[in-house]
């Protein structure tokens, strides 16, 4: 008994001892997480993982740390074992878990993830996108093939990344220099810090030389990355850790971030007066630097406090003496809850970036955008399995004029870590369309030569006119998928307008019209509304402002008074018996003299045009004060007339 005693209290005290080792290792990791060493994080939680030590919480943490070093196989390895313990964990781990599977080949599984992600977080927009969207494998397959990829050819078996091309040189961000023993390695990613390196490019070929270290001040023991120079060569941005002046920035967790520098090349050919951007804050990251091609424009990446995600693109202008305005989030149309990085803005009004946020294959995605004249985006599209992996890419830039450029994945078969990729883009993605058609008589099939042909977009502004040549045909340049109305006018036709929906992808769309021959023959007394089957210009409740299906039918009227240039109209407006007398009077005089406005507007000389309102004066059924009917017979009191005065 006494043996048995003394074996138990042997077997308590070791495992006693042996879980409170583990609970060392456990806060020694968390330590190292904390602290983003997520390196170091690793090999102690899988030191007692590996001893059959299980925790949600481990588990979180050693898949986050794979996760944001994009090593995907291993992220999806600790996220299955946590997902093996409990499928009830927060959603962000169900997106998480679903990327690094795409990142791993198993694209079922990841999307049947995806749509759990959808259900437990609804108003995510990475859900919205992917349901939205839940053929994106197909529409990234239609996106591919239009790339000639090769090394650039200045990659070492060190992290390489970040490109910018500047007068024949090519600048990038490299860990190659292990400089000596004492030389610091980075506790997130366990490589070397990054300095800047360029090396030159034959202007014949593109044929990168040997890649050097840029000897300026603007390297430093920590990381320096993402140049981009001004087109005089006077000023270059960049992006380094929070260090300055020999010394080092630290938030309130006392990590250090990064921010975005400037440097100004001095009158001895040397980069100096190195200041930190008016925006950067100790507690939060900017990054990435690009310029808009007028660069009045700064774009970048960051978490600044009211970022929609892990990290937002933002713009900021810079002004005519050199400052700065006040950053403004891209929002929404291109944000998203994950990532959206390294932004790139060409001459063509399209800004590439990367995001983890849009449906794509795996890590970060390279996608395009349009940006209008008001800076709205739109038309966010991949750019195809050429450039885009399960891992991770980015850092795309193009010259828009020879479609050359460059980009950094660290997807199989590279040297390093990161490699950076040139590029030749044989077949723009950028969709084109052309809308045409042949207009002809509906009745005898013949050409209608000389027909006002005019587009409006969906808002019912004009976008473009013409006339059709001699053999019928019209051609308008239109955008992708986008919804437009054609009207065609010809004297002693029928105007006719019609809907159409462009493709998108590109090529033509055809949309021919056939017109029908007049047969409304009007005198003077007649109703001109009626040939047109205008039986009400349609108002706002209780308002006078013309609406734009109201304008759709006066632009019908317009035409006829331009046709017929001696034309004058009494325009009567009428209202049904609902309401007071004096409020329906009122009511329609407005809303006359709004039509006759419109019109006047549009090029109708005043004195062609009378009008008044006369309230329920002249009903046309028996719907008078009292009297019950249904919408219908009210309906045909509500209306307007263009009387012809004189021909």
């Amino acid at each position: 008994m006494k043996n048995f005693t003394l074996l138990l209290l042997t077997i308590i005290s070791a495992f006693s001892f042996s879980s409170y080792a583990q609970k060392a290792k456990i806060a020694s990791g968390d330590k190292k997480y904390d602290s983003y060493a997520y390196v170091d994080a690793i090999k102690t939680y899988e030191k007692v993982a590996n001893k059959g030590y299980k925790s949600e919480d481990m588990f979180k943490k050693l898949g986050n740390s794979y996760y944001f070093n994009s090593d995907f196989s291993g992220a999806a390895k600790w996220y299955g074992e946590l997902f093996a313990m409990n499928t009830t964990v927060e959603p962000e781990y169900y997106y998480r878990y679903a990327q690094s599977l795409k990142s791993t080949g198993e694209v079922v599984k990841a999307n049947k993830l995806l749509d759990d992600f959808y259900s437990k977080s609804k108003s995510d927009t990475r859900g919205k996108l992917y349901k939205d969207d839940v053929n994106y494998l197909d529409e990234i397959k239609a996106n591919s093939g239009r790339y000639k990829i090769e090394d650039a050819g200045i990659n070492s078996k060190y992290s390489d990344y970040g490109s910018f091309v500047y007068n024949n040189k090519i600048y990038f961000a490299s860990a190659r220099d292990t400089g000596n023993f004492m030389q610091r390695k980075h506790q997130w990613t366990g490589e070397y810090f990054t300095n800047i390196y360029n090396a030159d490019l034959n202007p014949e070929n593109g044929i990168a030389g040997k890649a050097k270290k840029f000897k300026s001040a603007i390297n430093t023991k920590f990381h320096e990355a993402s140049p981009v120079f001004t087109k005089d060569g006077k000023t270059v941005y960049f992006t380094r850790n929070n260090y300055i002046n020999g010394k080092k920035g630290k938030d309130e967790n006392r990590i250090t971030l990064i921010k975005i520098y400037k440097a100004n090349l001095g009158a001895d050919n040397k980069w100096g007066n190195i200041t930190q951007l008016p925006f950067n804050s100790d507690n939060y990251s900017t990054a990435h630097p690009a310029l808009s091609p007028d660069e009045k424009t700064l774009y970048f990446s960051s978490d600044m406090p009211g970022s929609l995600g892990q990290s937002d693109l933002y713009k900021v202008s810079i002004n005519p003496n050199g400052d700065f305005g006040t950053p403004e989030n891209l929002g929404k149309d291109i944000n998203t809850e994950g990532k959206e990085t390294y932004p790139f803005v060409t001459s063509e009004n399209e800004i590439y970036f990367s995001s983890d946020g849009y449906p794509g294959l795996g890590g970060l995605d390279v996608f395009v955008a349009n940006i209008d004249s008001n800076g709205k985006i739109s038309n966010i599209q991949n750019v195809g399995s050429d450039v885009n992996s399960p891992k991770d890419d980015f850092a795309y830039i193009i010259d828009p004029v020879s479609r050359k450029g460059y980009f950094t994945s660290n997807k199989d078969g590279g040297q390093g870590s990161d490699d950076i990729y040139k590029f030749l883009e044989t077949r723009k993605l950028k969709c084109e369309q052309q809308l045409e058609g042949i207009i002809t008589d509906a009745e005898t099939g013949s050409i209608l030569a000389g027909t006002k042909i005019t587009l409006f977009d969906d808002q019912n502004s004009i976008k473009n006119s013409t006339v059709s040549d001699g053999s019928g045909k019209y051609v308008f340049p239109v955008e992708c998928g986008k919804i437009y109305f054609v009207r065609a006018e010809k004297p002693e036709y029928n105007t006719k307008e019609v809907s159409v929906t462009i493709s998108k992808t590109s090529g033509k769309t055809n949309l021919p019209i056939a017109l029908e021959k007049s047969s409304c023959k009007v005198t003077i007394g007649d109703d001109l509304g009626v040939c047109f089957g205008i039986k009400m210009i349609y108002f706002d409740l209780d308002k006078s402002n013309i609406r734009t299906e109201a304008a759709v039918d006066l632009e019908k009227i317009l035409v006829v008074l331009n046709e017929n240039p001696t034309m004058k109209l009494d325009i009567r407006s009428h209202t049904d018996s609902r309401a007071t007398h004096q409020y329906n009077a009122a009511l329609s005089d407005r809303r006359a003299k709004s039509t006759i406005k419109w019109l006047i507007k549009n090029g109708i000389a005043p004195n062609r045009l009378k009008g008044k309102g006369y309230g329920e004066t002249q009903l046309v059924n028996k719907c008078s004060d009292g009297v019950s009917c249904t919408e219908e017979e009210h309906q045909a009191n509500r209306r307007s007339e263009f009387i012809i005065t004189a021909l």
